[in-house]
């Protein structure tokens, strides 16, 4: 059920309770207006006038715009009626206009169906019009306006929060139900179709030959239909020399050139960078992120994944394509941490920094460069024999505007 049910329900119930009060109090008060006749044809037209619309507030379909200004027109002119109906004296000694607190249900109608802002052109509306048939600024009728005015709006604001409140629970349930679909679709693909290319990759090792090569891409195929399960980024597919068309790459395409961003150039959005890292995922590297989107700037973006292309082709050329790599992203509150590790033989001590006088500036430049022009860095933890951990990591507001404008005119 809506929220907005209750409330349709409860202006129904209003008009109706308050029309009945006001047809009482006309005919208790019958005799002391100065034409009661006219009086008498203007409640006889108002419950005509209920008679046929009060099933009108309901329901946000059935209350319509033009009912609404028809509701309030009826009220604002009962009010200026009782200038003719009543006397002076009454009016001045504070009598009871000839709508009386009926008119509020005017009002909130607006309120309910077009939130704080159309409640408060009717309340102000209402406000002009009683002041011009009191002709005076009288405490009453100033304590009866602001009051219908305070509450319109406030039930206008509190109707607006309710709509989006339940807009946020649908879209939340729309999420869980999906989540919970896709939980039973990984489950089900890790009871069949995994196992199966595991099964296969297996196999094929273990026969060799022509099956060794179905059974690499077998396990390709499944690090990327994992990839698919667990994040909904896959890697993109490219021809292998000698294989079907749709095989996954292996890793040295993989750490071809990074994905670029939906719109390149300065005026770029914001990027995902868990998107343009989920590519380099494969039979031989293993790639991790968090659960959320890992957002940076499109150009800090592109070159973190550039650092780590850059690192990872280290890994094919220095460690060998047979060597395991893992791909880790950290989101961190002030920066952005990708770790790059692998299980090679590892970099000898000073090695990095004898290329570097030698002139191969491929960590320095490719890697170093990049992050350093964006206000980040570079560290490399490395043990003989066991593998090395390249560290990048990158602040999320980009690089610092001195850095960006010195580099933008060199």
């Amino acid at each position: 059920m809506s929220v907005e049910l209750p409330l349709w329900r409860a202006l129904t119930g209003y008009r109706v309770l308050t029309l009945v009060y006001v047809l009482v109090l006309s005919a208790v008060s019958y005799e002391q207006y100065e034409h009661p006749l006219g009086a008498a044809a203007y409640m006889t037209a108002l419950t005509v006038w209920m008679g046929f619309t009060w099933r009108r507030t309901t329901s946000a379909e059935r209350c319509t715009r033009a009912f609404l200004i028809g509701d309030l027109s009826f009220a604002l002119g009962g009010i200026l009626l009782t200038l003719l109906v009543d006397s002076h004296e009454r009016i001045m000694d504070g009598a009871a206009t000839l709508p009386s607190i009926w008119t509020a249900g005017a009002v909130l109608g607006f309120a309910i169906k077009g939130g704080w802002r159309w409640a408060a052109v009717a309340s102000a509306l209402v406000a002009v019009v009683n002041l011009v048939e009191r002709q005076e600024l009288a405490r009453d009728t100033i304590h009866n306006v602001v009051l219908v005015w305070v509450a319109s709006v406030a039930i206008g604001y509190v109707v607006e929060v309710a709509r989006a409140s339940e807009r946020t629970l649908a879209r939340a349930l729309q999420i869980e139900a999906a989540t919970r679909e896709r939980e039973r679709l990984a489950r089900d693909i890790h009871d069949s179709v995994l196992q199966v290319l595991a099964m296969v990759q297996r196999r094929g090792a273990a026969i060799g030959g022509e099956a060794a090569e179905l059974g690499r891409m077998a396990g390709e195929q499944e690090v990327a239909l994992r990839t698919l399960v667990s994040s909904g980024l896959v890697p993109p597919r490219t021809a292998v020399s000698g294989a079907p068309d749709d095989a996954v790459p292996a890793l040295e395409e993989v750490t071809a050139a990074p994905v670029p961003c939906a719109a390149d150039g300065p005026d770029a959005g914001p990027c995902d960078v868990r998107a343009l890292l989920a590519p380099h995922a494969g039979a031989r590297v293993t790639f991790s992120e968090p659960g959320a989107p890992v957002v940076l700037p499109a150009a800090a973006a592109a070159e973190l994944a550039a650092a780590v292309s850059a690192a990872l082709d280290n890994v094919r050329v220095h460690a060998g394509v047979r060597a395991q790599a893992w791909i880790l992203v950290e989101d961190e509150p002030d920066e952005v941490v990708v770790t790059v590790r692998d299980d090679g033989p590892g970099i000898p001590e000073g090695r990095l920094a004898d290329a570097e006088r030698e002139g191969r500036l491929g960590v320095a430049l490719s890697i170093r460069g990049r992050l350093r022009d964006l206000g980040g860095s570079a560290d490399w933890i490395s043990v003989p024999g066991q593998g090395t951990e390249v560290e990048l990591k990158i602040p999320k507001g980009g690089a610092p505007e001195g850095r960006r404008r010195g580099r933008s005119t060199a």
